[in-house]
């Protein structure tokens, strides 16, 4: 993509989607729209989060289900790093537990794809004047909002709800670095290969894998894998395929 000077008065937006149509699409409707430009578009976590440190969008638009690491823990990554940065979650279909995990990261957004361009764009300008139209979404469901207050009450230590410690999946006890590398490992990308992604030395990679084993105590890269995908820091994606002649053919 070329990347846009945004005018002064712009929003900018970061859009993170591994389907290249998709972003095309989004980046038109979004620049047709007026008064946002989009700054910069990721395919895959790691770049997500390189494009948002050089870049700094107001808004970053974030597809649910990226390959690798989940497209809600990039939101929590990034909301840590830049917590001014506005969160819109983007998804096939709405279901409880993705509003809720949705919530919990800090998104103020959450829009399935399907989203007609106009009600997109309003959802924008509410987003980057700082309103939560995640919240409406929630309250159209009793029984979800019931338990995001529930939850709140347990995070804020409200009288009369026990406080419980947080699981090891909501600590995320691994940096942002050390999750970037564990998610090529699980792309199947050798050191050197992470190194180059990454731009960093394959002698970075292999000490950032000895602490990550260090800090999950397990034994090896497979099943610092199984232990990630297990607290779903990152999805481990299925071989590109297509189908030709009614076959399948793995790329």
């Amino acid at each position: 993509m070329e990347q846009k000077k945004p005018a002064l008065t712009d929003r900018r937006i970061l859009i993170v989607d591994d389907h290249p149509l998709f972003r095309q699409g989004l980046c038109r409707l979004i620049e047709e729209g007026g008064g946002f430009t989009v700054v910069a578009e990721a395919s895959s976590g790691h770049e997500a989060i390189r494009q948002a440190d050089i870049h700094r969008p107001d808004i970053t638009m974030i597809d649910v289900q990226l390959p690798g690491v989940t497209g809600l823990n990039i939101a929590r990554i990034l909301k840590k790093q830049h917590p001014s940065m506005r969160i819109v979650i983007l998804s096939m279909y709405v279901d409880d537990d993705r509003l809720f995990e949705a919530v919990r990261v800090g998104a103020s957004a959450f829009l399935t794809k399907d989203v007609e361009g106009p009600d997109l764009i309003k959802s924008l300008e509410q987003v980057a004047r700082g309103e939560q139209i995640i919240n409406v979404a929630v309250l159209s469901r009793p029984d979800l909002a019931r338990r995001v207050l529930t939850e709140f009450r347990h995070l804020t230590g409200d009288e009369g709800v026990v406080e419980r410690p947080l699981s090891q999946s909501q600590r995320l006890p691994l940096s942002v670095r050390e999750i970037e590398v564990l998610d090529c490992v699980a792309q199947g990308l050798s050191n050197k290969e992470i190194a180059d992604a990454l731009y960093i030395t394959e002698q970075t990679v292999k000490n950032h894998m000895t602490a990550v084993l260090r800090k999950l105590a397990v034994e090896d890269r497979v099943q610092a894998v199984l232990c990630a995908v297990k607290n779903g820091w990152i999805e481990i994606s299925p071989p590109v395929a297509e189908q030709i002649g009614g076959e399948q053919v793995i790329n």
